[in-house]
């Protein structure tokens, strides 16, 4: 199995905080938000190749901090990928980044991937091994409680066996409040299926646009997210998880 932290965005939302620095590196509880996504692959009982794709502009920050981040941890595998953007018009997009980095790192096995603003306490390793046992593409899910919050994210809809039967962006009347986050694990077949997808033209930007081309094609499944989660995309969300991490 492969890891890769989708980290290549542009953060326009969190300007002028993110005009020098990249969002995966701010500082949430006192860490960089990538070093707790970071814990958790981690904690994975097996060692991997864990890459990060950034772009162009951000890239030496990265590797600076890579340095030091390997210091401290040298039992991870890590990566640095530069996708060679340099600004919001040139950008790659999330699942144009996925494709890239297939291509350039030749990945054939099974994936991890997670977005670097997706910030979560809870362990990968049933999420892993629930993939590996069922060898289907696997989605994280999460319960936001708020009908209002939900329409931020995307609304699904799951069958007894959690198989993703529904799923919408942005919904503007979602059906509850169980969303989809930027937590995949994907079988080693599924990546031809996004080389499909891309070749249809579809969207480049929004990982979850992919999910739900594909739960409409193929068994996609889920698995519900315990503990915190945040999705680090405007200030109140930042300030939100800061205090929640800092209370640790």
């Amino acid at each position: 199995m492969r890891i890769l932290i989708l980290a290549a965005g542009y953060a326009t939302r969190l300007y002028p905080l993110t005009l020098h620095q990249p969002k995966p590196l701010l500082p949430v509880g006192g860490r960089p938000i990538l070093e707790h996504i970071l814990d958790r692959v981690s904690s994975l009982e097996e060692p991997a190749d864990c890459a990060v794709v950034t772009n162009h502009r951000f890239a030496e920050t990265f590797a600076a901090w890579g340095k030091q981040y390997r210091a401290i941890r040298p039992d991870l595998h890590l990566k640095i990928i530069d996708d060679g953007s340099t600004s919001e018009t040139d950008r790659l997009g999330a699942l144009g980044d996925l494709a890239f980095v297939i291509e350039q790192e030749r990945i054939s096995e099974d994936l991890l991937v997670i977005a670097g603003d997706n910030l979560f306490d809870a362990p990968l390793s049933d999420f892993v091994a629930y993939g590996r046992r069922i060898g289907k593409p696997i989605v994280a899910v999460y319960d936001v409680g708020d009908l209002e919050a939900i329409r931020r994210y995307n609304n699904i809809r799951l069958d007894e066996e959690g198989r993703v039967v529904f799923f919408e962006e942005k919904p503007k009347h979602p059906e509850g409040t169980l969303t989809a986050i930027a937590l995949y694990y994907f079988p080693s077949e599924t990546l031809g299926h996004l080389r499909q997808y891309l070749a249809e033209g579809e969207s480049r930007d929004q990982p979850g646009r992919f999910i739900e081309w594909l739960c409409r094609r193929y068994p996609v499944f889920s698995w519900r997210l315990s503990g915190r989660w945040f999705d680090i995309g405007d200030f109140q969300m930042l300030e939100t998880a800061n205090r929640s991490f800092a209370e640790d």
